[in-house]
């Protein structure tokens, strides 16, 4: 382990290295905070540029790209209720809400420095743990997947605020919105109504860009606008109070959203959704958490980048993607007649620890460049909303169009922009249906593969222990709730004796 991290040193700390590695995480920054374009997206534009350099620089500079998105579109999920990839959807429901509050200084720094660690944490782990975690995730079949899939369905009560009934409608809308399109293992077009655009179904970014761009927007103007704010700039940083508070929730994030991007598929959304779940039952400010909460942008965010890191694992030490855009890198390694898998930190040693070794230095870079620069963006919420929301608007459309390259796209971002207006307007949480919306296709075809494994039957769930402990820690996440209110209710009614 020590040779190899010498030798991933001395491959990592090149100049030339060192140099495509801030090219990379800066122009992920920038492609990060883009609405409708995203990891995947800035990869594999990007990727024919790479191909003049060495195997080791291209994939350090295009691995920079990757988790340099995940800093940029936490940026403008805080600052402006646009999250520039799906992962950082549920930083915006509380990271917004303390920008509201003149505190976008203080959720942008939280932002930065739990991303920083738990890219940290994860990258030693990664190191440390590839080859055996890679081995012990083969073993999750799709009836595995589908019981965590379920699991992350679960936390749908703690998206669903005081309403459960609404957050569980919601989430069914999202589902049945990600039925549209071909059936998963079949030929079968549903809710197409004739249209070939929507044979691959509705794009999950062109929808959260109506959903939380587009419909805050319009919430406002039916508000009569908000005033910017006028916070000093020392008010812009963050405090002792909120540092403290952020720690517990940047640990539990980044433990869990490592054991979700080990998963094959699974990805950073899926990682974030679980923990700021989690983070809703365990915290001890959870009643302030989509209010403005630090627990709910340090959790979330941690998980984010534990998850864009772990899916590494798979990827490298399998040949099995991990998440989109490491499907993409994937693509890379075989451009460079690499073949990732066993034999790759073998015969390759230096190019493997010298890429892990370049996501230490990145992720540095990136925490010295936002961390000092998060006031300065916060700056933005002080530019009066008659022109920031036309930026807005003009932004978000041209990142729809730049989706699908048709006016069609656009069109998806303009009615779901009216579905998240009349979400906000009527109280209906937005969270449900994004993780319907989310979790729809994986768990549509984790059910026919698991139905085909069980010959007909579901009853495979129960019999492997792994997707059986699963799916108990599913239902006791979905009944605690419950359980919570009747013990309440109880000692409503039955207080307790004082002595007197």
């Amino acid at each position: 382990m020590l040779d190899n991290l010498v030798l991933g040193f001395q491959t990592a700390i090149t100049p030339e290295n060192l140099l495509f590695c801030l090219v990379g995480v800066v122009l992920g920054t920038v492609i990060g905070m883009l609405p409708g374009l995203g990891s995947a997206t800035g990869v594999a534009i990007l990727l024919p540029v790479t191909l003049s350099l060495d195997p080791v620089t291209a994939l350090i500079m295009l691995a920079g790209i990757y988790y340099g998105s995940q800093y940029g579109a936490s940026t403008s999920a805080i600052l402006i209720s646009t999250p520039g990839d799906s992962s950082s959807v549920v930083l915006s429901l509380d990271g917004y809400q303390m920008a509201r509050r003149g505190r976008a200084g203080a959720a942008l720094s939280i932002s930065a420095i739990a991303s920083f660690i738990a890219a940290i944490v994860s990258l030693v782990g990664l190191m440390a743990l590839a080859q055996p975690i890679a081995r012990w995730a083969l073993n999750f079949g799709p009836p595995e997947n589908l019981a965590i899939i379920l699991l992350g369905l679960a936390t749908i009560v703690s998206f669903a605020g005081e309403n459960v009934l609404r957050g569980i409608t919601m989430a069914a809308l999202g589902l049945a919105v990600s039925m549209i399109g071909v059936a998963s293992g079949f030929s079968t077009a549903r809710f197409t109504f004739g249209s070939i655009n929507l044979l691959s179904g509705l794009q999950f970014v062109a929808v959260m860009l109506g959903i939380f761009a587009i419909g805050e927007v319009l919430n406002q103007i039916r508000a009569g606008g908000v005033t910017p704010i006028r916070a000093r700039f020392r008010d812009l940083l963050i405090t002792r109070t909120e540092l403290r508070r952020s720690v517990a929730p940047t640990l539990r994030g980044t433990g869990l959203g490592f054991i979700v991007g080990v998963l094959p598929g699974a990805g950073a959304t899926l990682a974030s959704f679980m923990a700021y779940g989690v983070e809703k039952q365990v915290s001890r400010y959870r009643h302030e958490m989509g209010n403005g909460a630090p627990e709910g942008v340090a959790s979330p965010e941690a998980a984010n980048n534990a998850a864009a890191n772990a899916s590494f694992i798979p990827t490298l030490a399998l040949g099995i993607p991990g998440s989109g855009t490491t499907a993409i890198l994937l693509g890379a390694f075989i451009m460079f007649g690499l073949q990732p898998g066993p034999l790759l930190f073998a015969q390759q040693p230096d190019l493997v620890w010298g890429l892990l070794v370049s996501f230490f230095f990145g992720n540095l870079i990136l925490l010295l460049l936002n961390l000092p620069m998060a006031p300065v963006f916060a700056q933005v919420l002080r530019v009066p909303y008659a022109y920031l929301y036309p930026l807005v608007l003009f932004v978000s459309l041209v990142g729809a169009f730049a989706l699908g390259n048709n006016t069609f796209t656009v069109w998806v971002v303009f009615f779901a922009g009216l579905l998240g207006y009349f979400m906000k307007r009527f109280d209906f949480p937005a969270a449900p249906f994004v993780l319907g919306l989310v979790l729809g296709p994986l768990l549509e075809r984790a059910l026919v593969q698991t139905s085909a494994m069980g010959h007909g039957s579901l009853l495979i769930l129960l019999q492997r222990p792994v997707s059986a402990v699963l799916l108990v820690v599913a239902l006791l996440a979905l009944s605690l709730p419950l359980i919570s209110s009747v013990i309440g209710r109880y000692r409503r009614r039955h207080p307790a004796r004082q002595d007197i």
